[in-house]
């Protein structure tokens, strides 16, 4: 009769789980809903201003920025992918996990790193001029890093690997039996390619590229650098360089609408497709065999997306940081190191924690009320740094300010800024964009507990808080690590939202290379960049290990 009870309290309590979820949902979406109604109803007019002379240009930039760098990663990613999958050469286990290091490389720490490659005084043009006799620009031609086309260059060298991992377990994924159904109809290994595999991967390319565009999108640092004009250098020029809030607001709903077109988008490529292994063999991939040329031809392939997106970059990184060991700061470092791990750690804290939340939230109600919660709530990641730090500032300073206004006219004092401008802001908006990718970890790990599990529990006596604590955060353990490693290193990264919203004298390793990076004084940032990188590594290396065995039988398939 007491278990009875306690599973019947289990199931009421449904409704408290749901309201909750709503409730955090709801303050995960207040930046969208404060940058629309900021938008919709600014002091001045300014909209006829910005859509003339702003707009157009960062609206043509940003469409070829996702168009060039999305095209780009598609086909790098795509191809490395399936040249690592189905055949064998020399150094391809190796390639296979070098090809992911690129991810460790934030997108502003490439590009301070090309433009010192390449600029007219750069190591590459001067061998150039050595080499040819060559003694002014006019004698030659060489394309210009700082440009569209040189941001292009710098996205795709970085962001292929989202496409490569999920173009990777997709095309390991696939049925056997049915590349080799088309094979036997004559099909040979490139027209099974074209005719089977792609169109069988289509639903994670989509993905994978989509990705790419969205961290094309949230990109402030390289762009800024390489001179080019996108909708996220407009809104940050917009706000903190003609104090324009508003302004500001009316471009980031622009870019939510870019947003929203690349999630239908991305919907509309998938498809809706799902693929289902009917056979329910598991085989090992027929490799074919590349020997002589061929071979080291197929390694040279897959060899320069990692020298370009990693080795040349980190080399330029590590010159600087043993060469010039003069320039940098210790006590600078420490303090932008030390700040970086402590917010860092609150951010991954939280968001792991409120993912728990959401999704053992999922798992008790079981209603579509607590599923819709999630799932807005998870919708950070698609936001932009940027437009998370204008629709977050809007509130927090509208609270600040009347907060202050009370105790202004009733006790005499100020409390002056209480959340915006404080280290809460920026936590909050850093946990609003990645709580997707702990609530990705932790949903998959809950999905293979079984539901069985929890209805024993249920039967014994237990209430939902001790079968969290006795059976899924034990069983846990492994996807809560992930995810907060993920976040942890994510949040060290970020530029952006950390940039805006940070208060005043406080540097992380993101921000002090970038403040050194934009005064040209790139070379004292190195061992800050180098920092960043190295820690990347850890993640990338684990979403690699994840990949490479979350098929059963991939070892034995050499994949």
């Amino acid at each position: 009769m007491r278990a009875g009870k306690r599973g019947a309290q289990a199931v009421r309590n449904a409704p408290m789980w749901s309201a909750i979820a709503i409730a955090i949902a709801g303050l995960f979406a207040l930046p969208v809903v404060a940058v629309v109604l900021l938008a919709t109803s600014p002091a001045d007019d300014i909209w006829a201003h910005l859509s003339s002379t702003v707009l157009p240009h960062a609206l043509l930039n940003t469409f070829l920025l996702l168009l060039g760098a999305g095209t780009a990663t598609l086909v790098i990613g795509t191809a490395s992918a399936w040249l690592v999958t189905m055949y064998r050469f020399p150094g391809r286990a190796l390639a296979d996990r070098l090809l992911v290091l690129p991810l460790a490389m934030p997108t502003y720490i490439v590009a301070y790193a090309y433009a010192e490659l390449f600029d007219y005084a750069g190591p590459v043009q001067s061998a150039i001029r050595t080499a040819f006799g060559f003694k002014s620009p006019s004698d030659y031609f060489f394309p210009d890093i700082r440009s569209l086309n040189g941001a292009i260059v710098v996205f795709t060298a970085v962001l292929y690997p989202y496409v490569y991992l999920t173009a990777r377990a997709s095309f390991v994924q696939q049925s056997v039996c049915v590349l080799e159904v088309a094979r036997t109809l004559g099909r040979t290994a490139p027209a099974a390619f074209w005719a089977v595999a792609l169109p069988l991967a289509r639903p994670a390319l989509a993905a994978g590229v989509a990705l790419v565009l969205m961290e094309c999108l949230n990109d402030l640092g390289a762009v800024q650098y390489l001179g080019v004009e996108t909708l996220t250098a407009s809104i940050y020029a917009t706000w903190m360089q003609r104090g324009n809030l508003a302004g500001a607001a009316q471009l980031s709903v622009v870019m939510l609408g870019f947003v929203l077109a690349l999630m239908m988008l991305e919907r509309y490529a998938r498809g809706g497709a799902r693929t289902h292994d009917t056979t329910g063999r598991v085989r090992a991939i027929p490799f074919e065999v590349l020997t002589g040329w061929r071979g080291w031809g197929a390694l040279a392939l897959v060899a320069m997306p990692f020298l370009a997106g990693f080795v040349a970059p980190f080399a330029v990184l590590a010159r600087h940081a043993i060469f010039h060991p003069e320039g940098w700061s210790p006590s600078e470092f420490v303090s932008a190191g030390a700040n970086s791990l402590l917010l860092a750690g609150i951010v991954s804290l939280c968001a792991v924690t409120l993912a728990m939340f959401f999704g053992y939230a999922a798992r008790v109600a079981r209603n579509p009320v607590t599923d819709t919660a999630t799932r807005i709530a998870s919708t950070g990641y698609a936001l932009p740094g940027t437009v998370l730090a204008i629709g977050l500032m809007i509130p927090l300073a509208a609270f600040d300010n009347r907060v202050d206004a009370f105790m202004r006219a009733t006790f005499g004092i100020s409390t002056g800024l209480m959340l915006s401008g404080t280290l809460f802001a920026v936590t909050l908006a850093l946990v609003t964009r990645f709580l997707a990718v702990a609530l990705g970890s932790i949903e998959a790990g809950l999905n293979r507990i079984s539901l069985s599990l929890d209805a024993a529990g249920r039967t014994l006596g237990a209430s939902v808080w001790t079968i969290l604590a006795r059976i899924h955060i034990p069983m846990l353990a492994p996807a809560l690590a992930a995810a907060a490693l993920l976040v942890f290193v994510d949040a060290m990264k970020e530029l952006p939202a950390t940039l805006l919203l940070r208060p005043f004298n406080f540097e992380t390793l993101a921000t002090h290379v970038y403040g050194l990076a934009a005064a040209e004084r790139f070379e004292e940032a190195a061992l800050g960049a180098i920092s960043i990188v190295v820690i990347g590594l850890l993640p990338v290396l684990l979403l690699h290990q994840t990949i490479a065995t979350g098929r059963a039988g991939s070892k034995a398939s050499g994949a």
